[in-house]
């Protein structure tokens, strides 16, 4: 918990050297995060802090030690009775980017532990939680008994992130959040860190994204960002590799709350498998395991992961977890009859022969959120129902008329507007190159 801080600064000195280019020591940045979580620093001081991180950034030992503060201003779990090595994974997030509802059954079917510590919607990237949400009854907020409980059931439990754990991030996140200094990396990397490591783990996989629907869009961007991630993690004592995935398209083909829920229940039962969207899942699903070492190798582990996932030991793991939280017990069976619907569905045609030759992911999004499937606001409400299904990739051949996705919108209104939006986020023309779906992996030499 806070308070492991005992010797005392004044905020605005750190502020001070912070701004003017100097290293903090562990102990005064200890003493920032502890006063931010009992409330003794200013949210303007801290605000100011931020903003000298943006600008002057951090050496490796302060990021260190930034993550490990905000890590002891909460909770940090144990997990005494596994029966596995406790792992995760996280990814920085893009559309149809539903990885986790499938990779944490999967690991779990293998033998692990996955206390998934899952997040909302940020802009215009989905969040899983807000996924789950969609099935009647799944409680996100679990307390600690329930979460225990599921964990037990199931090997696995994807949730939200309780007021006990790195509660010193909440508060920072939101100051970040309207002070423009969301996209410092030392901040991102102490963030995603701080709440990995208070759930208890042992080894984690990190999925960065790079691309048209990433909010690293640029390569270098996405690379400097898994390295000091990777660095951090494991400089806090976490083993930690990270793959940089492609986002020029969406990862699905469905972008939505409930739509992505569908298609996760008919991947992992074998209905309907998206390839893009395997290659990644069982990408990870191997690096798991060999961190945990659940697998000598990524092949080794791949293939275990193949297998939970044709034997139905992956679905059964899902269907146990949804049950466990407080979804219904027949949910993978007639998850139709469980997930809300949208009344209006409209299929976006192609405007002209050629090939898909580029995707603006970040507008489909974006265009998924307009529908009321995402927050403008942090209060707003979710339309569950409301999305995209039966999305073209990149380098599909199309004709005039071609089904380029079909909109679930609540009203024939919104359909219109979505389905202008998602016909000018594709571009027609010539076939493109292809891009590499996993373009790098970041934690030393691969095993």
């Amino acid at each position: 918990m806070s308070g492991k801080a005992t010797k005392r600064f004044l905020p605005q000195e750190i502020v001070r050297k912070k701004r003017d280019g100097g290293v903090l020591s562990k102990d005064e940045i200890a003493f920032l995060i502890d006063g931010l979580t009992k409330g003794t620093v200013s949210e303007g001081q801290v605000a100011a802090f931020a903003m000298a991180v943006f600008f002057r950034g951090m050496t490796m030992d302060e990021c260190v030690a930034l993550t490990l503060a905000m890590r002891d201003s909460g909770d940090v779990l144990d997990w005494p009775d596994a029966k596995g090595p406790v792992l995760d994974k996280h990814s920085t997030g893009g559309v149809g980017d539903n990885v986790s509802l499938m990779l944490a059954p999967i690991v779990a079917a293998c033998g692990g532990i996955v206390p998934m510590i899952s997040g909302r919607g940020l802009g215009h990237t989905g969040g899983t939680l807000d996924k789950l949400d969609s099935i009647p009854g799944y409680t996100t907020q679990p307390d600690g008994a329930l979460f225990r409980k599921a964990i037990a059931a199931a090997g696995c439990a994807i949730i939200g992130q309780t007021g006990d754990l790195a509660p010193a991030d909440k508060r920072l996140y939101a100051i970040r959040d309207v002070t423009a200094t969301v996209e410092s990396v030392p901040l991102i990397t102490a963030s995603i860190l701080s709440k990995k490591l208070a759930a208890g783990l042992e080894g984690l996989v990190l999925d960065v994204k790079t691309g048209s629907g990433a909010f690293m869009a640029k390569l270098e961007d996405a690379r400097g960002l898994a390295e000091n991630l990777v660095s951090v993690a494991n400089g806090a004592g976490l083993k930690t590799s990270a793959l940089i995935t492609d986002m020029n398209e969406p990862l699905a083909s469905a972008a939505g709350n409930a739509v992505e829920v569908k298609n996760a229940v008919e991947f992992l039962t074998g209905l309907s498998q998206d390839a893009r969207l395997k290659e990644v899942v069982l990408a990870l699903a191997a690096e798991m395991l060999v961190a945990g070492g659940l697998a000598s190798e990524v092949e080794s582990g791949r293939s275990a992961a193949e297998e939970a996932l044709s034997s139905g030991a992956a679905t059964e793991r899902f269907a146990k977890m949804v049950t466990a939280l407080g979804g219904p017990s027949d949910f993978v069976e007639n998850c139709d009859d469980h997930l809300p619907s949208a009344p209006v569905q409209l299929l976006v045609g192609a405007d002209k022969a050629g090939h898909v030759e580029a995707i603006d992911t970040r507008a489909i999004g974006l265009a998924v959120v307009q529908l009321g499937g995402g927050r403008t606001r942090p209060e707003d409400t979710i339309d569950h129902s409301v999305g995209f299904v039966g999305l073209s990739g990149l380098g599909e051949k199309v004709e005039p008329g071609f089904c380029l996705g079909i909109v679930c919108a609540k009203s024939d209104a919104d359909a219109e507007r979505a389905a202008d939006a998602l016909r000018a986020a594709y571009r027609i023309g010539e076939r493109p190159p292809g891009n590499p779906l996993i373009y790098e992996r970041i934690g030393g030499e691969a095993v």
